[in-house]
């Protein structure tokens, strides 16, 4: 049952996950943010400060993760699903969007750039 509702999550991401970030894309801030490697993307579905933040970044990354919980929360509703696994696998479908040059967590927490190489994602990972 529970590899049922994990691999029925993975679906439902794809959609859920394609609002958080398109929201975020709209945002300057958040882009060069991005490009400059100061945010990456988390395991557990949420967005990264990497090093230092100021108080404009924190801001700015509090914001989007608030909206990816809400989405989150809804959407595991929905599945009868946890908000975490829904995270869970959230994070997995962000990390393997990267693209080369782009910042993700590693499951060992150490800040990873993507290369033309696949990302290394959790083994809970589809």
């Amino acid at each position: 049952m529970r590899n049922a509702v994990f691999a029925g999550l993975v679906a439902v991401a794809a959609i859920g996950m394609a609002a958080a970030p398109a929201l975020a894309q709209r945002d300057p801030a958040y882009a060069a943010a991005r490009a400059a490697g100061k945010v990456g993307e988390k395991p557990d579905g949420y967005l990264g400060i990497v090093g230092n933040a100021d108080p404009a970044l924190q801001r700015l990354v509090d914001n989007i993760n608030i909206k990816r919980k809400a989405i989150y929360s809804e959407k595991a509703l929905e599945n009868k699903a946890t908000p975490e696994a829904y995270a869970l696998t959230a994070g997995c479908q962000a990390i393997a969007r990267t693209v080369p040059g782009e910042k993700y967590m590693a499951p060992d927490g150490s800040w990873q750039t993507r290369t033309g190489a696949p990302p290394i994602r959790d083994p809970r990972c589809p």
